[in-house]
């Protein structure tokens, strides 16, 4: 089957990749004391680089060899109206866009990572201001401080941010569920932000290594690494007790979401009685049906089990730039995958109205 031609597609899970930034984001505006260790892109024997505080990091302006190369989009994703372009030629009316400070930038000091991440969230929020009805550009907030943290998503929310990513692997700190991320679960509260995670880390005896089949095995179950984070965030009453707060699990996948609920409602049943520090007042799968949101792409077995996972709490996404995105088809690999089988409806809210709804998309 085809597509309606007034469906609307919001993909809820795009990225903005490092090579794709413009040269100067930061040295042209890092304060003057920061910009020899901040990103900067500096001419080499293989062409123009980014480096950043003393580490060769990527190409500018292209791919690193060795990744999928069906698409080397140079630097259009980092321009708002190449980008644009790109996704009209996708069919594909609106985006959130995940980008590389968090990930990529490869940062091991707090204060330089602050300092990256507060000038990346002010050109981040200047970006999507070009057509801010139809791209969304998710800040970076500082993650080795809860503090800090909490303190930059309240200042993101004043330049109009509509969500924020936040990483619990950065500087390998305690957990987001820890007492310590009180302030920073208060702040998401109050501000209404959804707050994201993106697939990264958790792999303890698989590394991604370009060239080995290493890659793909840990590609492969490296997604469900955000059960853990996902389990202390509702077992730990940081959701139950703010509801406010949106948790966004992007490119999370789907197939292993409705076994881990399952089994945390089941542990619930068995270990509640036995609690003695703080125990929840809901249903885990009441939890996660209220506050929790998960992002797929190309999808077999997962969008199968979409009304198991709950038809509210699912967002597809395109994945573009990245060379295994459904870019510039978009449309075509939906209308031929499972999630047409599930009738109108559904298709409308895992495409479009899931996502206007937790982000104000007006569409």
């Amino acid at each position: 089957m085809s597509l309606p031609a007034d469906q609307t597609l919001i993909s809820a899970d795009d990225h903005l990749d490092i090579h794709a930034m413009p040269p100067d984001t930061w040295s042209a505006r890092l304060p003057v004391e920061w910009r020899q260790r901040g990103p900067r892109v500096e001419e080499t024997s293989d062409g123009p680089y980014w480096f950043c505080d003393g580490q060769r990091v990527s190409p500018s302006g292209r791919k690193a060899t060795g990744y999928i190369a069906a698409h080397d989009h140079g630097f259009r994703p980092g321009q708002p109206k190449t980008r644009l372009e790109d996704m009209d030629r996708d069919g594909v009316y609106a985006q959130v866009v995940y980008g590389p400070t968090c990930t990529q930038l490869q940062i091991n000091d707090a204060a330089l990572h602050e300092q990256v991440a507060l000038v990346y969230n002010d050109w981040a929020a200047e970006f999507q201001r070009e057509a801010d009805h139809r791209l969304i550009l998710l800040p970076d907030l500082p993650s080795y401080d809860p503090l800090v943290a909490a303190r930059e998503l309240e200042r993101c929310a004043k330049l109009g941010h509509r969500g924020a990513i936040v990483s619990s692997t950065v500087g390998r700190g305690k957990p987001l569920f820890d007492d310590a991320w009180a302030p920073f679960w208060d702040a998401a509260q109050e501000t209404g932000i959804p707050i994201h995670v993106h697939l990264a880390g958790g792999l303890h005896s698989l590394s991604m290594k370009l060239g080995s089949w290493e890659m793909p095995a840990a590609v492969a179950v490296v997604p469900m690494q955000l059960d853990e984070t996902l389990s202390g965030l509702i077992f730990s009453g940081v959701l139950e007790t703010r509801p406010r707060v949106k948790f966004v699990m992007g490119e999370a996948g789907l197939g292993w979401i409705p076994y881990v609920i399952e089994r945390l409602d089941h542990e619930l049943h068995k270990y509640g009685s036995k609690i003695q520090n703080h125990k929840i007042q809901m249903l885990p799968s009441e939890i996660f049906a209220r506050q929790v949101f998960t992002t797929y792409e190309d999808e077999k077995l997962g969008v199968e089990l979409i009304p198991r996972i709950g038809v509210d709490n699912v967002m597809w996404a395109s994945d573009y730039p990245h060379g295994d995105s459904t870019w510039p088809h978009s449309r075509k690999a939906l209308a031929e995958s499972s999630l047409a089988q599930h009738g109108p409806e559904i298709l409308r809210k895992v495409t479009c109205e899931n996502a206007a709804r937790i982000y104000g998309f007006q569409v």
